[in-house]
Order: C-alpha cells, then sequence, then structure tokens
C-alpha cells in the first residue's frame, strides 16, 4: 500500500464527536474505520490531531516507541484544551526506559497473590455498604452512585494506599476537584495539591512504618540495589487514584445502569449463576465506553515520519487513540455491535495493550466482578427508579460519570423505568 498523508477532513465534526456517549461511540468511527482509519480532526478547542480507530492499528501505535507520551509535555507540543493531562512524571507520562524502570518496580506491589488476596476484604466493604442501602426505607430508590459505586472504589482505592477512614470523605473531594476539567483551573490546580501533599505525607509515614498495604510493597520494591524515589511514589499514588477511583466507580455505575436499562433478564441470571460473571464483565468492558472524549486519555507526538495504517503521520503532530472505536472492530470481534455476555474470545482494549497496559486491570476486574456478584445476588429484583433519558451526568469529568443512580432494589416497588429484555 502507498503511504499517503491525509489533510484534514472538512465534513467531520470537530473531536470529540457530539454522539459518543457511554453506551459506545459515535456511529461515525464505523465509517472511519472503514474508510479513513486513521484520520486528522480539528479538535473542538482548536488545534488539530490524528485519530486512529481500527483495533490493529492502534495496537501498532502502542507497540511503537517513536509515538511518545513524554513529548506531549515540550513546551512546542500540540496542546488540547479541555483535555484532562496528567502531571509530568507519572507513570503514564514516561516512555522507556524511565517507564520501564518504574513499571518494574511497581509490578511488584501488584503481585497475582497480592490482588487476589484483596478479594475477600473488597467482598466485605462491599457487603457492609449494601447492607447500609438495606436499610433504607423500602419504598423509595437508594443512589447507587453515593451509596455503593463511590464508597467502594474509594474504599479499595483507600486500602491500597492505606488512607485512614476519617480522612476518605475529604481525599473524595479532592480527587474530583483534580478530575474536573470544565471548572475553574485553580480549584483543579488546589486539589491537586492538596491531593500531593497527602499522599507525601502518606508515604513519609509508610517509610517510617511500613503496613500491609501496596503502598508500603512500592517502598519496599527492589531491583538490584533500585528503589522508587519520593516522587516517583507520590506519583504513583497519583495514578492508583486515576484508575483506583474514578475509573471503578464509573464502570459499576455504567454497568448497572447497562443491565438494569437493556438486559434485565441478564442482571437475573448473573446473580443465580455468579460463574458467568466474568465473561459478562469482559462484554461489559469492551461495549459500555468510559472515557467521555472518544480517546484514550493522552496524545502521543510521534517523535518521526510514521507510516500506520497507509498513513504517514508526520514528526510532531498528536496521535489520540479511540479504545471504544477499537472494541467495535468488525475485524476482530464478530458481529460487534452487539451485546454479547457470553463472548468467548474478547481481545477488547478497554485496559490499553503493549507496556501502558493498566497496572491496576487485575484488581478492577476483582473488584467490578465481586461488585456484579454482590449486587445481582442480593438484589435480583433491582429497577432503574427514573427513567435512563432522565439520569444526570458530570459534565466536566474526564470520564462518563454519573452524578446518581436511583434504583429500586425491589421489584415491587414502582418503577417509571421502561426496559427491554436480551438474551445471554
Amino acid at each position: 500500500m502507498t503511504a499517503r498523508t491525509t489533510g484534514v477532513s472538512e465534513e467531520l465534526p470537530e473531536f470529540p464527536f457530539p454522539g459518543t456517549s457511554y453506551r459506545g461511540p459515535d456511529p461515525i468511527f464505523t465509517r472511519l474505520r472503514a474508510d479513513r482509519p486513521v484520520v486528522r480532526v480539528r479538535w473542538s478547542g482548536g488545534g488539530h490531531a490524528w485519530l486512529v480507530t481500527r483495533h490493529e492499528d492502534i495496537r501498532a501505535v502502542l507497540d511503537d516507541t517513536r509515538f511518545s507520551r513524554a513529548a506531549s509535555y515540550a513546551p512546542d507540543a500540540p496542546k488540547f484544551s479541555g483535555l484532562f493531562q496528567a502531571p509530568p512524571g507519572m507513570i503514564i507520562s514516561l516512555d522507556p526506559p524511565d517507564h520501564t524502570r518504574l513499571r518494574v518496580l511497581a509490578e511488584q506491589a501488584f503481585s497475582p497473590a497480592r490482588i487476589e488476596g484483596m478479594r475477600p476484604r473488597v467482598r466485605e466493604l462491599a457487603g457492609r455498604l449494601l447492607d447500609a442501602l438495606e436499610k433504607e426505607p423500602a419504598d423509595g430508590p437508594v443512589d447507587l452512585v453515593e451509596g455503593f459505586a463511590a464508597p467502594l472504589a474509594m474504599g479499595v482505592i483507600c486500602e491500597l494506599l492505606g488512607v485512614p477512614e476519617k480522612d476518605r470523605d475529604q481525599f473524595l473531594t479532592w480527587v474530583r476537584q483534580f478530575a474536573d476539567v470544565s471548572g475553574p483551573e485553580e480549584l483543579a490546580v488546589e486539589g491537586r495539591e492538596n491531593l500531593g501533599a497527602y499522599i507525601a505525607g502518606l508515604v513519609a509515614g509508610k517509610q517510617a512504618e511500613p503496613a500491609d498495604d501496596v503502598l508500603s510493597d512500592l517502598i519496599t520494591a527492589r531491583d538490584g540495589e533500585d528503589r522508587l524515589g519520593f516522587e516517583e511514589l507520590v506519583g504513583l499514588g497519583y495514578t492508583l487514584l486515576g484508575g483506583g477511583f474514578d475509573s471503578a466507580a464509573g464502570q459499576i455505575s455504567n454497568f448497572v445502569l447497562t443491565l438494569l436499562d437493556r438486559h434485565l433478564d441478564v442482571w437475573a441470571r448473573l446473580g443465580e449463576h455468579p460463574e458467568d460473571v466474568p465473561a459478562a464483565l469482559e462484554e461489559l468492558l469492551r461495549t459500555v465506553n468510559l472515557t467521555g472524549n472518544d480517546t484514550s486519555g493522552l496524545p502521543r507526538i510521534a517523535t518521526e515520519d510514521v507510516t500506520i495504517g497507509g498513513t504517514t503521520i508526520p514528526a510532531g503532530d498528536a496521535v489520540f487513540l479511540s479504545f471504544a472505536s477499537a472494541n467495535r472492530d468488525s475485524a476482530v470481534f464478530a458481529d460487534p455491535e452487539a451485546v454479547d455476555f457470553g463472548r468467548a474470545d474478547n481481545p477488547h482494549l478497554a485496559f490499553g495493550y503493549g507496556i501502558h497496559h493498566c497496572l491496576g486491570a487485575p484488581l478492577a476486574r476483582v473488584e467490578l466482578a465481586v461488585a456484579l456478584e454482590e449486587l445481582t445476588r442480593r438484589f435480583p429484583g433491582a429497577r432503574l427508579a427514573v427513567p435512563e433519558s432522565e439520569l444526570l451526568w458530570r459534565a466536566g469529568d474526564v470520564n462518563h460519570n454519573l452524578v446518581s443512580l436511583p434504583v429500586h432494589l425491589s421489584e415491587n416497588t414502582p418503577s417509571e423505568s421502561t426496559v427491554s429484555r436480551s438474551t445471554v
């Protein structure tokens, strides 16, 4: 195939595309994957970037060290207003060899034994929250965001970091401040600084007196004589916050919404057959879109001219990858628009791919699986309390996060929601 450089497409809407939601990417991605899998787009706040939409091409970019995350922090790099940019120096902001060094050390704290060992504690946290929800008035809805998803995700991340329970509400306030890309910049900076100071205090405390938590394991991790420095430990604390709280809370809420709104029979089946939860979870990860801007987050910068999918991306240009689009690629997934909760082969990119594959993916799977198991087992008759169209979303968040999710825990409680059936 002859390499080509494609100019800005005048007929495409500004990017991120307006039709994207938690249900999946804008339908325009289907056409782009078929006809123009690597295309130059106009960013809604000004500037241009390349958008990669096919599964194969996205994996190629992720495997190619000529696409740099660290270069996006250079003074002359393309900038995109309204896009959350992690602080420089965090593991998700680095390239090899710096990234490789941190990854080798950090993975020691996320051993399979350590993560699996957290399952009983996650189940205990979930059970305690659901016990509290059961005590609320039977004739009114409960909010599964504030009553379950957010405190469960916060509880797990605080277990990882060793945050005392008395500090968790304040911790949550700072995290939301930091993640809001639409509010005043000074509030986001304030949230980041408060979190940084708090995490720095935690690191100092664990260095003096290690405990049984992942942060202490990170402090004691060694690769020969090498170990993580103080600032690196604080940066990893930030990283755990982003993936361990905001993403996990959003996924729990959105998965429950998806099942109760469109797949009530699957909800009932999972409660009776928890062995079906792992496959159902992978399909939810594939089809429910978490990110709010069509991309995998941080842009990558081409450090030299690179040809991807037959298109040449010039050096210095920014590249965005749409994992949500890749997860609907018909070249990889049979009948990709169908939600198949028994799908056997499911190589989705919900947790990324390659060297930046999500470090906390094993823990996320434990947390999400426990949440679904406990909710469906204890509340087989749960129903949405309002139509899906009336739900409110946090407009300024990095992810598709609900403000609240009102649910009746029993099917005997009148509900205004209209649902449709599907088959596992």
